[in-house]
């Protein structure tokens, strides 16, 4: 599987079969891990079409796989990302990361789509959240190793 992203937190890569596999690492990898499946299962619940739809996750080893929301969005201005996280808090969303960098073109339908929830909140449930912040600051006891 090519790798899209190899960093301190997150090792992502896009199979075969087009399905994304984010292995969650490094600092707070658990907790994040924790909030990006809430989230996705809330905004799945929500019928929301523009963000990724989960399809498997593995707890043990910190995994999930999604389906593929095409390539990072080359030339987008910040208006436009900022209607688009705005759009995405009308599904009961707030990202917590709003940059260009987290949203990506799905050719398929021409539609931007959202991606990255490891920091987002959920608006009826505020418990659920994670800043990039917070993630920095917390010691790193429950994390899988890097």
């Amino acid at each position: 599987m090519p790798d899209v992203k190899d960093t301190k937190r997150a090792w992502v890569r896009i199979g075969y079969d087009g399905r994304v596999h984010k292995q969650f690492r490094g600092h707070q990898a658990r907790a994040r891990y924790e909030n990006e499946v809430a989230v996705l299962k809330h905004l799945a619940e929500q019928k929301c079409p523009f963000v990724p739809v989960l399809l498997g996750e593995d707890a043990e080893d910190l995994v999930i796989v999604t389906t593929n929301c095409g390539k990072r969005a080359q030339h987008l201005t910040q208006r436009r990302a900022d209607e688009l996280f705005a759009e995405l808090e009308t599904f009961g969303v707030r990202h917590n990361d709003p940059f260009p960098r987290n949203i990506t073109y799905r050719a398929s339908d021409g539609r931007f789509c959202v991606i990255d929830f490891e920091f987002a909140t959920l608006l009826d449930n505020p418990s659920v959240s994670l800043t990039p912040e917070e993630s920095d600051r917390r010691p790193a006891s429950d994390d899988a190793p890097a």
